[in-house]
């Protein structure tokens, strides 16, 4: 990727917006986390709390040990060394492998992304199975991971109108990423199925194990083993 300028906000409250850029594409997202694993890496003194995005990062600092100057100083100095190393230079990336059981009640879209994709529904489920994804960040709610990138064939849009309720585990497409519902919430990503897999605990250290940067694949099972696999914490299960 070729070096180019980032964008620093100071945004208040002893807090730093680091923009990486704008387009959402692994190459970007590679970049961001060599970044932040720089950050984390060498500002530990300094910095409270680093929140990554998917093309951007938070800082919030302490204003007792280092200015705002001068960290937006050491932010655009590491922004330029991290560039030139390996993400496997600051941190290793795991992989991680989720059961999904897909199609049916635990996936009521995969009928709709296969319409739009001009595919069948066995189709879509292997070309969404065949690819290892990366983790781009966690958010909207705890535990939600943001993956990418989708076979183009499937990147359905997300549905016009979201649902007000969708279950822990679900897996779902959006455009060119795709996720996992860590909790219960609102969502309007296309459910294609659903993981028995707890993917937040909040009484683990860390409530979640797959961090950014992380690779996940998916692997196809049948209802039956959704069953037997049911509640299994998504950092114990060795596929």
């Amino acid at each position: 990727m070729r070096v180019h300028e980032i964008k620093i906000i100071s945004s208040g409250g002893y807090v730093i917006h680091v923009d990486i850029c704008r387009d959402v594409n692994l190459e970007c997202v590679n970049a961001m986390h060599k970044l932040y694993y720089t950050l984390k890496k060498e500002l530990s003194s300094f910095v409270k709390e680093l929140v990554s995005g998917v093309t951007s990062i938070a800082l919030f600092y302490d204003p007792r040990r280092i200015s705002s100057d001068y960290l937006t100083k050491k932010i655009r100095e590491l922004w330029l060394w991290s560039q030139q190393i390996e993400l496997s230079e600051v941190y290793k990336p795991r992989r991680f492998v989720i059961p999904v059981s897909y199609g049916g009640e635990l996936g009521p879209d995969l009928k709709s992304v296969a319409s739009w994709a001009g595919l069948s529904e066995e189709e879509v489920v292997k070309l969404h199975t065949s690819r290892s994804y990366t983790c781009y960040t966690l958010g909207f709610t705890p535990g939600f991971l943001y993956l990418g990138e989708v076979e183009p064939r499937i990147a359905a849009p997300r549905l016009e109108t979201p649902r007000v309720k969708i279950p822990a585990g679900s897996v779902g497409i959006a455009g060119k990423m795709t996720g996992v519902y860590g909790l219960e919430s609102p969502g309007g990503w296309r459910l294609i199925g659903r993981t028995p897999l707890t993917m937040f605990d909040y009484r683990r250290d860390p409530p979640i194990p797959v961090a950014p940067g992380d690779i996940v694949v998916f692997k196809s099972i049948t209802l039956e083993e959704f069953g037997k696999l049911k509640g299994l914490y998504v950092g114990d299960y060795v596929g």
